[in-house]
């Protein structure tokens, strides 16, 4: 009985330090702004390099804004009260 009674007050003491650990960043999250953005344009860089980085037309890019304009939520609630969105 007593050593229910032990392993329960463990458990709680347990319960309370975890709910009162922080958690560390790690990764991305760790580093400066600027460090993100340097590690991220290497990147891009080394993907226009190897020729794998997506390169938009000018027709790709305004059909993406147009699809985009029309997901947006402002969008669906101008339809649902049975009003036009702007046509593009």
């Amino acid at each position: 009985m007593n050593e229910n009674r032990i392993n329960g007050e463990n458990q709680g003491q347990r319960e309370q330090n975890n709910s009162e650990r922080k958690r560390s960043n790690r990764g991305f999250a760790a580093m400066s702004p600027e460090r993100q953005r340097e590690i991220a344009s290497k990147g891009g860089r080394a993907a226009h390099e190897q020729g794998v980085a997506h390169q938009w037309t000018s027709e790709e890019a305004r059909e993406a804004g147009r699809k985009g304009g029309m997901n947006s939520r402002g969008g669906r609630r101008q339809q649902s009260r049975g009003q036009e969105g702007p046509v593009l």
